[in-house]
């Protein structure tokens, strides 16, 4: 497995999604930049305490893998509820969180989910979900379909790998986003066997019959895993 991971990318990924916010409290979609990085909207207690179990978690698994945490990186969604769960994971592995290992990455941004569910009842995702079975390049009206989202995280992987050599990189991210990232790269995976580079293996996964398959990735609030 690390080997075939060494040879596909040239670090080694988690992905963790952010701890319960006070939106996932009060049943809100939070999905736009403008609502997302207000501080009203960061997270509950029951998320900083999943946070720091999270980063624990991390910890002990740097030490397994034998990672060094000067080899540690963080890249975090600007929203105020992934930049929180980042900080307290930053605080577990007594790393500074203004320094280059902590990098605030638009593109780990939240699905933008349209402003007919813009601060709606979270009730209301499995419209969203069934929308992307049946066509993962349509997306809910004035918001983002399934490839959009796949297409900035592509650019975010990208960036990671040309900024970053043998690194252990968090990717602190969203519900959506992060089952779209674990999706993606499972098959990416799959044709790295074959001619080209990631951006290419990653292209070649860009099909609906790939991205309509998300929801099998779903993550729990402050729920580790490792990506790659």
């Amino acid at each position: 497995m690390e080997d075939s991971s060494a040879s596909f990318v040239g670090n080694r990924y988690w992905v963790l999604r952010h701890g319960k916010s006070i939106p996932n409290e009060r049943g809100l979609i939070v999905s736009s930049m403008e609502n997302g990085v207000l501080p009203e909207y960061q997270l509950a207690p029951d998320g900083v305490a999943q946070a720091q179990l999270a980063g624990q978690s991390f910890l002990k698994q740097l030490e397994e893998s034998k990672l060094s945490l000067d080899k540690v990186r963080i890249c975090y969604s600007p929203f105020s509820r992934t930049t929180h769960t980042a900080k307290v994971v930053a605080q577990v592995l007594n790393l500074p969180f203004d320094s280059p290992q902590c990098k605030m990455m638009e593109t780990l941004r939240e699905r933008y989910f349209g402003p007919t569910f813009e601060l709606k009842s979270h009730d209301k995702y499995p419209e969203i979900w069934d929308l992307d079975e049946k066509d993962p390049f349509m997306g809910p009206e004035g918001g983002e379909s399934a490839d959009d989202v796949v297409s900035r995280l592509a650019t975010a992987m990208l960036s990671m790998e040309a900024e970053f050599q043998r690194c252990a990189i968090l990717v602190v991210s969203h519900g959506d986003p992060l089952q779209m990232l674990q999706n993606i790269m499972h098959s990416a995976k799959q044709h790295s066997g074959g001619d080209g580079g990631l951006a290419e293996w990653i292209q070649m996964s860009r099909v609906a019959s790939v991205l309509s398959q998300h929801r099998k990735f779903a993550l729990l609030t402050g729920e580790l895993r490792p990506l790659l």
